[in-house]
């Protein structure tokens, strides 16, 4: 059936359309509402936020690199000063004509094929208004000839900042570390825009890098106003950087330069402390490298050579190198000895040899020296006087007294790494290598061989304490404040019966007597010492053992010294330690070369005639060594004297290396010991001392030069 249709009234349809007209007129306030309260939101409440935005887009800040803080020595005299530094840079968004620019900075500037390659990718990744490093530390004369052509090369921005300086060079390089551009990963790890800013370097060895934070200053910054695509407006204000702060050391920065320079052609180290404060008025490692290079961007074929250079110089010495520290124990184990109840006087038979189970140990004298007491046993460096004065208390009771004096011991100072050492024992041996103690052990390191190794800063400051009687704590930050150290808790007496045996080692016909000190009412107290780094066969002995100067160089034994002065009023500490390199040359022998750090201290105008006379022999100071160095290896490789990238490599020192390193020489001694214990190894693991005066006189014209 067909639905009726609908009738509507003038009223319904009325309705009708006024309730549509409410809803959407309902819904149109609604929207009016939601925009005008998102409106004031953002104009009120957000204003602060898009201002910023607004001003970012806007105008753009360049980092200005802070002046590095000086490093000055205990006078005020600086050892790590800023210079004027001239470099040009290019604005990119500024450029008109890139090729020819280039072309010309090119030929300005002498730019190699490896700065155009490294601009050419700058440039592409540049922002339009941030600078482009094109060359720094340039000479006056090429940047006033940029200068005077900078209209015809719009974007180019010739500037003068300021860049690190060494004035010592290489006599600083592993105490100051050196300055680099920072790496990508650094960039990375900060996401500092001060470490992408041309011109900014920042430390990454040695004071540079550990007191980072001290010297590193604030960074400056200029404004410019730009276009939305980066297009450069004008310059707004400029906040001026803040230098960082002066670090003042307890170094003294001529004794450093001296300690450097009469180390010679020597691979080795020298430490120098005061006795009264414990403050380290020296820390030198030879050789080395220049700082200025790094800083400036050193040569691939010069990093090259320093890399596979055998004496390291890349290493700090000092601080990494550990060493067997031979007879320069002798006094430290004569203080233990007392301890233990050892009377000075009592004497040891020595024939020149001892026997143990199956095996021999021998004394460096072949001979033998007869009876020795305490005192003369130091003096004349006698083996078999320690050896059978260990075996009869145990090294177990050595080992606390050698920790106490401070090896194997690590030092709160500001330094990259340090290498600890090995101060051994019976439960160090069962700890690290699951056997037991055995007398040959207690033998090998009476005398300082075996598993014992130091470092240099440690038997520098053993040094120290054997000659003040305190327990003093090293430290290279100048602190005046810094407080007396305690009496170290072993009995007076004895340290007086050892600092009389060390100056008799000098003074009184021991076998330091080269080291006699030319400045009058001054005594040097020292104690030398040779190191062993190859096995001597009972063939070898019986043919006759070959000296350091007929060995090639890795196989040749240490030298090592420490020593203090004056003796009866000790005010300074140092020890010496050559690499491979000890009695070959007598004016390079450790007992001369600590004798004359030490006069340097009491009367520096004869310290300095003394060098005068032999530097020369040496092929010249430091300077001169190394640039000759440097012109026979470049003429070897033929290389081109070209600057490259900056190089971002320090020595390795990682944990697991270090470790490898000393595992690798405490398995070496296990081995030696084994096989004296055997009977069929080496009759002695230690090496020939220096000859006493009398035996030196002695000796055939036609001997070699140098102690023995």
């Amino acid at each position: 059936m067909a639905r009726a249709p609908r009738i509507m009234t003038q009223a319904a349809q009325a309705y009708s359309f006024s309730r549509r007209a409410w809803l959407l007129g309902a819904a149109q306030a609604g929207v009016g509402g939601l925009l005008i309260g998102r409106m004031g939101w953002l104009a009120i409440a957000e204003n602060e936020h898009y201002n910023l935005l607004s001003e970012s887009n806007r105008v753009s800040m360049t980092m200005i690199p802070p002046r590095r803080g000086w490093i000055v020595d205990r006078h005020g005299q600086p050892i790590a000063n800023n210079r004027a530094d001239f470099r040009v840079d290019v604005i990119p968004d500024r450029l008109e004509d890139k090729d020819r620019t280039l072309a010309l900075l090119r030929q300005i500037l002498a730019l190699t094929d490896e700065d155009m390659a490294r601009i050419e990718a700058d440039l592409k990744k540049a922002v339009g208004f941030r600078p482009v490093e094109i060359k720094e530390n340039i000479d006056w004369d090429r940047f006033a000839a940029v200068q005077v052509r900078q209209p015809e090369m719009p974007g180019v921005a010739p500037t003068r900042g300021f860049a690190r300086q060494y004035p010592a060079g290489a006599a600083v390089a592993h105490l100051t570390g050196y300055v680099g551009a920072a790496s990508a990963e650094q960039y990375k790890a900060t996401r500092d825009p001060l470490y992408n800013t041309p011109g900014f370097k920042l430390g990454k060895d040695g004071l540079e890098k550990t007191m980072e934070p001290l010297l590193r200053g604030k960074a400056g910054a200029k404004r410019v106003e730009v276009t939305a695509r980066g297009k450069l407006v004008q310059e707004l204000a400029t906040r001026p950087d803040v230098p960082g702060r002066t670090l003042r050391l307890t170094i003294d920065a001529g004794l450093q330069e001296y300690a450097a320079r009469r180390l010679g052609t020597n691979s080795g180290s020298a430490v120098v402390f005061d006795c009264q404060t414990g403050e380290m008025l020296a820390m030198v490692s030879m050789p080395a490298y220049d700082p200025n290079s790094f800083s400036s961007g050193i040569s691939q074929s010069e990093w090259k050579m320093l890399s596979e250079d055998d004496h390291v110089p890349l290493m700090n010495k000092v601080t990494q190198g550990l060493y067997p520290p031979g007879s320069t124990v002798k006094p430290m184990n004569g203080l233990a000895l007392l301890a233990a109840g050892v009377s000075p006087d009592e004497r040891v038979f020595c024939s020149g040899a001892m026997r143990v189970g199956t095996g021999v140990f021998h004394c460096h004298k072949r001979g033998g020296h007869g009876p020795l007491d305490l005192k003369n046993a130091i003096m004349q460096s006698c083996d078999i006087y320690f050896y059978e004065m260990v075996r009869r208390v145990g090294y177990d009771r050595i080992a606390p007294v050698a920790r106490a004096l401070g090896l194997g011991q690590k030092f709160d100072l500001p330094l990259v790494t340090q290498r600890y050492g090995t101060v051994p024992d019976s439960a160090w041996k069962q700890r690290k290598y699951k056997t037991d103690w055995k007398v040959a052990d207690s033998l090998n390191a009476s005398i300082g061989q075996g598993y014992v190794l130091a470092n240099p800063l440690q038997l520098a400051v053993m040094s120290s304490r054997i000659a003040s009687g305190r327990n003093l704590v090293p430290t290279m930050i100048r602190d005046p404040f810094k407080p007396r150290a305690d009496a170290m808790a072993i009995d007076p007496e004895h340290f007086r019966i050892i600092r009389e045996a060390m100056n008799g080692v000098v003074n009184g016909g021991g076998t330091g007597g080269a080291a006699r000190m030319l400045v009058p009412g001054i005594g040097l107290a020292a104690k030398t010492g040779t190191a062993q780094v190859r096995r001597i066969t009972m063939a070898e002995r019986r043919s006759g053992v070959l000296k350091n100067g007929q060995l090639p160089f890795k196989l040749r034994d240490h030298a090592l010294f420490v020593c203090f002065a004056p003796y009866d009023n000790p005010r300074y500490a140092a020890a010496v330690v050559l690499e491979h390199n000890g009695h070959t040359v007598r004016n390079l022998d450790t007992p001369m070369i600590g004798r004359d750090i030490m006069t340097y201290l009491f009367d520096r105008e004869r310290a300095m005639k003394s060098l005068a006379e032999v530097e020369p022999t040496w092929g010249g100071d430091i300077r001169t060594r190394m640039a000759a160095q440097d012109a026979a290896y470049r003429a070897a490789h033929a290389a081109p004297a070209t600057v490259a990238e900056e190089v971002d490599e320090t020595p390795a020192t990682n944990a697991r290396a270090v470790a490898a390193a000393t595992d690798a020489t405490n398995a070496s001694a296990e081995a030696i010991a084994n096989d004296v214990a055997a009977g069929a190894g080496p009759a002695r693991t230690g090496s020939p001392e220096p000859e006493t005066d009398a035996e030196r006189r002695a000796a055939p014209a036609d001997r070699d030069a140098g102690p023995q």
